[in-house]
């Protein structure tokens, strides 16, 4: 029989462990720590059986309580809905116009149409509404159509070359390749071009000047500030949805580019496009 190995320093038995010297004593653990020990397994055990715990098969144990997290998140949706019902009717009844006057609804509405910019908008106009090369930036003062909330409205809502919708935005610049020369082309787009900057060649912006006023004023104007009515660019801005400079410019006057645009009133309905309309306004650029 072993005897027990009592440690001589502080005269507390030993469990028998031992590791470079060092013994383990055997003290017995603190009573209120295996009081709460058996507290926290008894409090488990409560719990389990008062709450959803066990999984099973196809679900998990319903709990005593009836307690459903799910249930909790149904209701505070449907608390957040009750309380945003006032701004969504009255968003539905009034005209843009109006929300973007009444600060409270402002407010309400861009928040809204931030969120649902992000989901259907970001792909084309980017994350922060600042365009790509053939998609329009929409933070700067540059309407192809317009930019009140109205106008902004109506584009979103039936989009633009969109042939599905009989109340698209329309225009079409002709393919110049097939009626004037190439000599033309060129002076044209040297003519355009020195309306925001500087120009390789200088001595083709006069001729470029006639051809312009003979074949492009019509839409453009002749001060070549564009018209909302057509959707017709101001060419003299120096902002360009398909690169600045002659060659670029050439291009276009060429073999021009049309994007297109979804008519989103389909799909996001009336409430959502006015929201989008009042946050795209509400970017900086909006008339």
């Amino acid at each position: 029989m072993s005897r027990e190995h009592i440690d001589k320093v502080s005269g507390i038995p030993t469990t028998g462990h031992e590791w470079d010297g060092i013994k383990e004593l055997n003290n017995p653990l603190p009573r209120w720590w295996v009081i709460t020990f058996h507290i926290t397994i008894a409090w488990a055990i409560g719990y389990t059986v008062a709450y959803p715990a066990w999984p099973v098969l196809t679900s998990a144990t319903k709990g005593v309580l009836g307690y459903s997290s799910r249930n909790d998140v149904k209701d505070e949706l449907a608390a957040a809905e009750a309380a945003k019902g006032n701004y969504v009717a009255a968003i539905q009844a009034k005209p843009v116009s109006e929300i973007t006057a009444d600060d409270a609804l402002r407010e309400f509405a861009v928040a809204a149409g931030a969120a649902t910019f992000k989901v259907n908008c970001v792909q084309c106009h980017g994350s922060g509404a600042q365009g790509s090369k053939g998609f329009p930036n929409l933070n700067d003062d540059d309407w192809l159509w317009g930019g009140k909330a109205e106008q902004i409205q109506q584009t979103i809502a039936h989009g633009i070359r969109f042939a599905s919708d009989p109340d698209t935005r329309v225009s079409e610049m002709p393919a110049f390749g097939d009626i004037i020369t190439t000599d033309q082309i060129k002076q044209v787009g040297a003519y355009v071009a020195s309306l925001s900057g500087p120009v390789q060649d200088t001595s083709l912006i006069e001729p470029g000047a006639n051809v312009f006023a003979e074949n492009c004023a019509g839409c453009h104007g002749e001060n070549a500030k564009g018209n909302k009515e057509f959707g017709a660019p101001d060419l003299t801005d120096a902002i360009w949805l398909y690169g600045p400079g002659e060659t670029a410019i050439a291009a276009q006057v060429r073999a021009p580019k049309h994007g297109v645009m979804p008519a989103w009133i389909g799909r996001l309905g009336e409430i959502k496009v006015k929201e989008l309309a009042v946050y795209v306004h509400s970017l900086g650029g909006g008339e």
